[in-house]
């Protein structure tokens, strides 16, 4: 007889693990279906964050940082190191380490909150009158039962046409975090995240990078001022970025990668690269879940429809995450989760897309929330803006790493926050008291009115706000 659950989760990346927890701990008797399978073939639930995004590329990000630290930094702290060298098969096994530890993290998780964990591909057998049943495909074929289904299949890479994966020489998100050794000439296509935080990796540890990006500009999402800032950056650390190129042909060969490609200016140039990572975005993951069987409605891009409160056109059935509208982000995706699972119980479950925040783990780090000063500027909204330099901060200073800026965007009139943008040292870490400041529609006088620690980074973010009314006390 096929075991019933009030909820059952397909997918256990952020969305999926994490509404799974918050549905069993709601009270709800609760399944969790994951496909994802480690090296030795066991469960490996996290999704793409967990497995081959979020988690592995911070890992190879502070290794290499370190080495990059080693290699040109630690003298001027009076740090003698003699010759460094990077053992790139270590760095990939303390990666993979990482990866294991968030694994069997979640599984101990689904454990601790009594959800009942299927290692396997889940997808849609037929609609019943309580429900759904579900197809469970392992190790073993079964089928379960749920009153409520929630889909978080997250989202898989998207291949350039004509240039398929093949994960040794073109490579999606996954083949860079497995490359075995320093390529003497890497070749990026797509100057977003993934292209800016692989490219940076393997420039630390020797590789001549070239990123191409198809937009004529940079960061384009990312205030300009903050982006502006963030590329002269990376030209001074050797990182060639081209904008506006149309790339053409691409070719393989046993000597490496050739691609063919239109300059800004029209100059037709190949590039010879040893591997070509390829990051132009992400698609919805719905193959093999059966949409069509239970007339689950998709739309043009393989996104499952949802309504602002994520739910579908079936009855009981919900998406969230990467497979849904909006940004593909893993806290958006958990916030969703939760969320959904909140509303199952009859709950008014919340999620605010006006204050996800945004990173990218460069060096320097660019982290931003709210409202450009483009954004705003179109909108025809009247705003207040104020910077405030990293090299007039004193822990950053300290730090030896003065690279940036805080910027805040306020109402006119109201003063209330409508954004508030970082490019420098631990901006990641930063940004999240000005989603809380936004959360609470805080105006910049009140993050200006707050003391902050002395010596730290976080005055840089008061002092921003003190710039909005002209009144930065440091600069």
């Amino acid at each position: 007889m096929s075991q019933a659950f009030d909820v059952v989760v397909i997918g256990a990346g952020p969305g999926g693990y994490i509404a799974a927890i918050r549905a069993a701990q709601l009270g709800f008797k609760v399944a969790c279906i994951d496909e994802w399978k480690n090296a030795a073939g066991g469960p490996a639930p996290g999704g793409t964050c967990t497995n081959v995004g979020c988690i592995p590329s911070k890992a190879l990000l502070q290794s290499s940082e370190h080495f990059d630290h080693a290699n040109h930094h630690f003298a001027e702290h009076g740090i003698s190191t003699g010759a460094v060298k990077m053992d790139v098969a270590k760095m990939v096994g303390r990666k993979d380490t990482v990866v294991k530890q968030n694994n069997d993290g979640i599984l101990y998780l689904f454990k601790k909150n009594k959800v009942t964990f299927f290692h396997g591909r889940g997808s849609f057998a037929q609609a019943n009158a309580e429900g759904y049943d579900i197809l469970v495909k392992g190790d073993k074929e079964e089928t379960i039962k749920a009153t409520n289904v929630i889909v978080a299949t997250g989202s898989n890479a998207r291949a350039l046409p004509g240039a398929d994966f093949d994960e040794t020489q073109i490579l999606s998100n996954d083949g860079a975090l497995r490359i075995g050794a320093v390529p003497k000439k890497l070749g990026l296509i797509g100057a977003g995240v993934i292209g800016l935080e692989m490219g940076s990796v393997w420039r630390r540890l020797g590789s001549e990078v070239t990123v191409l990006e198809g937009l004529p500009t940079f960061l384009g999402a990312v205030d300009q001022q903050i982006a502006k800032e963030a590329k002269k950056a990376f030209d001074k650390q050797g990182l060639k970025i081209e904008m506006g190129v149309k790339v053409g042909e691409i070719k393989t060969s046993k000597k490496g990668v050739s691609v063919a490609y239109t300059t800004a200016k029209g100059e037709e140039v190949k590039l010879d690269v040893d591997k070509l990572i390829v990051s132009i975005g992400r698609v919805p993951n719905t193959d093999g879940l059966n949409a069509e069987g239970v007339k689950l409605k998709l739309d043009e891009r393989g996104a499952i429809v949802v309504d602002d409160e994520c739910r579908t056109n079936l009855k009981g059935v919900w998406a969230v995450g990467d497979v849904v509208r909006g940004p593909m982000l893993a806290h958006k995706a958990e916030e969703e989760g939760v969320a959904v699972a909140e509303r199952i119980a009859g709950q008014h479950g919340h999620v605010n897309f006006n204050t996800i925040p945004w990173v990218i783990y460069t060096s320097p780090e660019i982290a931003w929330v709210g409202r450009t000063e483009e954004q705003l500027k179109a909108d025809g909204v009247a705003y207040k803006a104020g910077t405030f330099p990293f090299l007039a901060n004193g822990r950053a200073r300290a730090l030896g790493d003065t690279t940036g800026m805080v910027k805040f965007l306020a109402d006119a009139t109201t003063d209330e926050i409508l954004g508030v943008h970082i490019v420098g040292p631990m901006a990641s870490e930063l940004i999240s008291e000005a989603v809380v400041a936004m959360e609470f529609k805080a105006s910049a006088e009140d993050i200006a009115r707050i003391c902050h620690a002395h010596p730290s980074l976080s005055e840089a973010t008061k002092e921003a706000a003190l710039a909005v009314d002209k009144r930065t006390l440091n600069f």
